[in-house]
């Protein structure tokens, strides 16, 4: 397979997660960019914000046309996260590649995990603003570092934390993802110089149409049957990964 026909698929894939799911692209495009196309974690991680960004802001748009954003919730969760992404993008990049793949694969099981066990809609649990602020803070932290979006970590809390649905959490998912990953870029711009365009330009077009395709997918889906996929799909990549660093 050709290095721009596995940027395209992979592209394809990430955009119908983020698009479908309101995450997982991240989760997905790090281990794309690190195994299959032979990015280092510190640069996949790079590339993966830029490419989660593009992306994201797409979805964004879609959901929100049809009024599945939650704004005040998302800009909450949002503004939260701002200082911790920027930092852990500043620290991301001293961290040593085996930390950086470790942490990426258990955080990635865990939330699967967790989802597996959450009940598909919490509508009756309420919580606080200094309960929103301090989740979102930590999801800024784990995107800087980590060089995710954060939706994969954004959609479960903002269903089992504040009670949102699963259609709704997905599209407010996308504006924490576009905001927490523009941060999380600015400092990383001294590696971004290092990229390798030709592969990342058509991997994230490739994941803007496939954004598209993700949004009239979650429309068709039962929200329960998406949180399902979404945590198979996390428990999967996160256990090659964690095995990757322990072998």
């Amino acid at each position: 397979m050709s290095t721009l026909l596995a940027a395209l698929l992979a592209g394809a894939v990430v955009g119908l997660a983020l698009g479908a799911l309101g995450g997982g692209g991240s989760v997905l495009a790090v281990p794309a960019l690190t195994y299959l196309l032979g990015f280092t974690p510190a640069a996949a991680g790079t590339a993966s914000l830029i490419i989660v960004t593009a992306t994201s802001a797409t979805a964004l748009f879609a959901h929100a046309r049809d009024g599945q954003v939650r704004w005040r919730t998302g800009a909450l969760f949002a503004a939260a996260g701002l200082v911790p992404a920027a930092l852990g993008g500043a620290a991301a990049g001293r961290l040593p590649e085996a930390v950086l793949t470790g942490a990426f694969a258990v955080v990635a099981v865990v939330v699967a995990v967790r989802m597996l066990r959450a009940p598909e809609t919490a509508e009756s649990v309420r919580k606080g603003p200094f309960s929103v602020a301090g989740t979102g803070a930590g999801l800024g932290a784990v995107t800087g570092v980590l060089g995710v979006g954060g939706g994969f970590l954004a959609v479960p809390a903002l269903v089992r934390t504040l009670g949102l649905r699963m259609r709704p959490a997905v599209g407010t998912s996308l504006l924490v993802i576009t905001v927490n990953s523009l941060a999380a870029l600015m400092t990383r711009t001294g590696t971004a110089g290092g990229l390798d365009w030709a592969v990342v330009a058509p991997f994230a077009g490739a994941a803007v149409l496939g954004a598209w395709d993700g949004k009239r997918l979650s429309g068709k889906v039962r929200g329960g049957t998406l949180q399902r996929i979404f945590a198979y799909a996390l428990l999967a990549v996160g256990a090659l990964m964690l095995a990757d660093v322990v072998v």
